[in-house]
This record gives C-alpha cells, structure tokens and sequence, in this order.
C-alpha cells in the first residue's frame, strides 16, 4: 500500500465520524492577471461582513498576492506542518477581519511522500478545518499546471474568473476542456460559477459568459454556470495600486458593492443545487484531490 493509499484510507475513517462541513470554493482562472486573488480576498471580507467565518488557502505556489494584501507574512506555512511538527492553528496567520490565511508553500507536493505517522498527523490537523470556518477559499495558481488542474478537479464548487479581454475567452475555455479530457474530472459533481472581473457594464460581463458557455456547450457538451460581474472603477483601481482590499478601503466602491452581492449570492443561494454528497468539505476533497493526483 502506497502513501497516497494510506492517506485516502485515514481520510475514509476521519469522514465517518465527520461533523458539519465547512464550504469549499476553488477560485481559479485560464490565465494570470485577471484579479483571481483581488476576487478571492474580497469574497473573503464579506463573507465575513455578513458574519461567515472564513480562511482562505494560498495554493498559488511561488506567488503572495494573498498575504501582500492581507499585509501579513506567514510565519508557517504547510510544509512546516507536514515536516515540523507545527499544527494546524500555528500556520494559520489572521489578516483583517479575522480571517484565516493558509500559505501553501511547497507542502502540496509532497503529499505522496509522507510516512504513515506523517498521514495520520496531516489528515487529524486538516479535519480542524471544517469546524474552524464556514467558508474555505482555495486561491490557485492560473492556467492548466497540474496543481491548479488537481485542485480544481477535487473541488464541488469553482468560481472561474476571467475578464473580457478575447485572450481570457480563450484560456478560460482551454482550462474547461482539458478539465473535461481529463478521466478524473466529475462533470456532473462540480459545480463550474463564471465571474467576469473588469467590466465596464453588466451587460458586457454577460455577453463574455454567453460566449463561453456557448462554446462549451457546442464543443464540449458541457455548460459553466454565471455568477456575476465585478465593474471596473477608480476606487479598484486605486486599491490594487496600493495592494490594499477594496471592500475595506472604500467600501462603498461599485465593485465593493458587487463583491457584497457575490457574497450574498454564495450564502443565500449558492448551494441550493448541490447535494448532500457534494457538500464534501474539506476532508473529503483531499481524498479527490490525492485520486486525482496518482
């Protein structure tokens, strides 16, 4: 029995005894540069404006966006659990409002090269997790590298941002269908959401979704599901200059407001079309993501 084995082995027993399951949401993208992390803190902010508690994943390996607006650095990171003995609640840094920030470092890659002990101490830190949060964004790298494509492929909701630039159209539909190419990929167990960042009117964001979904409804049979747009304004602007969040530096900002939508959206309904059984948490989406990554 393989390592990977082991530890979807120790993950089956932790599931039976399993108590109410945290939200988990991959927030990714076809390309870099579309505002993935921008949408992935500010979802978080409020979240917890409307009283969610939320931690956010940095699974975006060789990258900081999250903590360099968070305007915190990590003192531990995954690897320093899985190799360091720390717990869970050691590498777990606060940022504003309370909520939690996982750095993912380089722990993810070595998941499949843990000893037995390692497993057991990884799987029993991780199941803390669902009580610690209502709410678990997982912020991945951008385009088809295998971590965004595992992560994506493991996770029941997904939130695709793209922007209406036609080079976004066109990464964002290549991430689909190798996703759909991919044997591990549950089509019918993911729930795909398209937020078109960067819009000059709603109409504009739809027209881009409109696009997208056709083209992988014609192509791949499939279908993405739109969520909403985030408008373009100065005060954005200005806050991604100063790598500061806009929903707390101008909270009354167009696009505060429309992240204040989104979120109301992801509470009030966002899970009303998800089953008992997709409703995994975040145990049981290792378990996917250690299938898919043998």
């Amino acid at each position: 029995m393989d390592q990977a084995e082991q530890l979807r082995n120790v993950i089956k027993a932790k599931n039976v005894r399993s108590k109410p399951k945290a939200r988990v949401i991959t927030i990714t993208s076809g390309k870099g540069g579309v505002g993935k992390s921008n949408v992935a803190v500010n979802i978080a902010v409020q979240l917890r404006k409307l009283g969610k508690k939320v931690i956010i994943f940095d699974a975006d390996m060789g990258l900081a966006n999250v903590e360099v607006m968070f305007g915190a650095i990590p003192k531990y990171n995954l690897g320093d659990m899985l190799y360091h003995g720390k717990k869970l609640k050691e590498i777990i840094t606060e940022g504003p409002m309370e909520i939690g920030f996982i750095s993912g470092g380089n722990g993810i890659i070595g998941l499949n090269n843990l000893t037995k002990d390692q497993l057991t101490l990884f799987v029993n830190n991780l199941a803390e997790l669902d009580g610690l949060a209502d709410f678990i964004l997982i912020d991945t790298g951008a385009g088809i590298a295998n971590n965004v494509m595992e992560f994506v492929m493991a996770s029941p909701e997904v939130l695709l941002v793209m922007t209406p630039e036609p080079s976004s159209l066109t990464d964002s539909y290549s991430l689909i269908k190798t996703l759909y190419g991919n044997p591990g990929f549950l089509k019918d167990g993911t729930h795909i959401r398209v937020l078109v960042n960067r819009v000059s009117s709603p109409e504009d964001g739809i027209g881009v979704y409109d696009k997208l979904n056709s083209v992988i409804s014609k192509f791949l049979r499939g279908e993405v599901h739109f969520c909403g747009t985030i408008p373009q304004d100065i005060q954005l602007e200005r806050s991604v200059r100063e790598q500061k969040i806009v929903s707390l530096r101008a909270p009354n900002a167009k696009s505060a407001r429309a992240f204040e939508e989104l979120a109301k959206s992801l509470v009030d309904g966002g899970q009303m079309d998800l089953s008992d059984q997709e409703q995994r948490g975040i145990m049981q989406m290792l378990y996917s993501f250690l299938n898919n990554s043998r």
